[in-house]
């Protein structure tokens, strides 16, 4: 009668305080990492860490403000995502010290993608935090690098996963961080798996100055300085501009003020006055589908939404696309993964951001982005997604996009974008620091792998074992 399901027999006595009885709770992947964290020595949370989550109230946002506001798209794995670039107002920030975050603070996510962590550094801070995530203050001798850590193992992230609890959309409560398990392993190896981690964080940053140093050399070979839109003469009148109506609505279709800011027209001069082409005269441009939420499952064929890609790299995104819905439209779905060397920009939502495959997409993406592929010898696609993340791009997209609620950019819109088109030896030189940023950060997430893994291998195996691992892999 029982034959082909998975059953657990748990006796009343053996379970939790809070008499949990749905069947999830009680999986039998479940019991058996708990039995593997049970069998060693642990401590929870609760026992050597303050706990308590960000500001509960409406926030009050500041876009002059460097105060970063973390919520839980933020911590990703052992890594922070400031990519959104919201703020929260000075005020705000002075008013609730409880939330305000500290150095080495563990930061874990706990709605959305319950339980990715990562710990505060200076790179982040000053920084306050919204009621999306936990902050966990260690106040004894454990590394806060070392929880983050063990949290994004699969002996952490069935725990967090385990004590969620709601039924539209899963919460991590503040309490039950501190119920969470933690195996104790010495000094030593907390250390190495802290030097292994910021070792990654220090790739990191490489990798962005290397990124830095191509968009500066973008705007040197386009003749532009990194403060522009600077173009403009300061004074009275400056964001006054006069269009008869042949020129404005006879020409673009629009007749709102904003569309004709000054600002626009000196960026757009400044292209025109160098050799340039419009975007769809340099890519085939592809759109992708939309196929509803009755087709997302939590398993199955990765769906890549705007909100799971920055100019950066892909995250690993929230929803997939069921086994049923694939199967269903499997030749469509296979024709729309997108290849090597696609440009993946965005349309609705975060519009104009830019992203470039380094390899074939095991995914399909929404409707909200945009497949590019080039058509012409003389652009390089890493320097093509440069200069759409680009300023050059960023205020076409600004003066264009319209809604709203949700940002919305028409794809005849961006088939008009003007792109600059430099010579092809500069191109290359940006074409190499894009690379070896993108190097740099794949060499980063490689060193934080190694450090979740020699993490489940302390428990697994023993430390030695897990520490001589780790140096064959640096």
């Amino acid at each position: 009668m029982l034959e082909g399901l998975e059953v657990s027999i748990i006796e009343y006595s053996k379970l939790n305080f809070e008499k949990r009885f749905d069947p999830e709770y009680f999986q039998k992947e479940y019991l058996r990492l708990n039995a593997v964290i049970e069998a060693k020595p642990n401590v929870r949370i609760g026992d050597f860490a303050f706990i308590t989550d960000g500001i509960h109230t409406s926030i009050d946002y500041c876009e002059e403000s460097n105060i970063n506001l973390i919520s839980a798209a933020s911590p990703q794995q052992n890594t922070f995502n400031l990519s959104r670039q919201v703020f929260i107002s000075e005020v705000a920030h002075a008013k609730n010290p409880r939330t305000a975050l500290k150095l080495n603070d563990v930061i874990i996510s706990t709605v959305g993608t319950i339980g990715n962590c990562a710990v505060v550094d200076e790179s982040i801070l000053p920084a306050n935090s919204d009621r999306h995530v936990g902050i966990i203050r260690i106040n004894k001798d454990v590394s806060p690098y070392y929880l983050s850590t063990f949290l994004l193992t699969k002996y952490g992230r069935f725990q967090t996963l385990r004590e969620s609890t709601g039924n539209v959309q899963l919460n991590l409560f503040i309490y039950k961080i501190g119920l969470l398990q933690v195996p104790s392993v010495s000094r030593d190896f907390q250390s190495l798996i802290e030097s292994t981690v910021k070792n990654g964080h220090k790739l990191i940053e490489q990798s962005k100055t290397s990124y830095a140093q191509a968009e500066q050399t973008l705007l040197e070979a386009v003749r532009l300085s990194p403060s522009s839109p600077a173009l403009l003469p300061e004074g009275e009148g400056v964001n006054i501009n006069i269009k008869t109506f042949a020129q404005s609505f006879g020409t673009s279709g629009r007749l709102d003020a904003e569309y004709y800011q000054p600002k626009y027209e000196a960026m757009m001069a400044k292209i025109a006055s160098q050799t340039h082409a419009r975007l769809v005269d340099v890519v085939k441009i592809k759109k992708s589908i939309e196929p509803g939420s009755d087709a997302y499952a939590d398993e199955g064929l990765p769906f890549i939404r705007v909100s799971d890609f920055s100019k950066h790299g892909l995250t690993t995104p929230d929803k997939c696309l069921s086994d049923a819905y694939v199967q269903d439209n499997h030749t469509l779905l296979e024709s729309l993964k997108p290849k090597a060397k696609t440009v993946l920009f965005s349309k609705d939502g975060s519009v104009g951001t830019a992203y470039l495959l380094r390899e074939d997409l095991h995914g399909v993406t929404s409707g909200a982005i945009l497949h590019l592929s080039l058509k012409r010898d003389d652009v390089l696609p890493e320097y093509l997604t440069l200069v759409l993340n680009s300023q050059l791009v960023q205020m076409q997209a600004e003066r264009d996009a319209g809604g709203s609620i949700i940002l919305h950019w028409r794809v005849g819109e961006i088939e008009n974008v003007i792109l600059p088109i430099i010579d092809l030896t500069t191109q290359t030189n940006i074409s190499q620091l894009v690379h070896t940023s993108f190097t740099l950060k794949a060499q980063s997430e490689h060193l934080l792998n190694v450090a979740k893994r020699a993490v489940e291998m302390a428990i697994e195996l023993d430390e030695a074992s897990a520490m001589a691992w780790i140096a064959e892999q640096e």
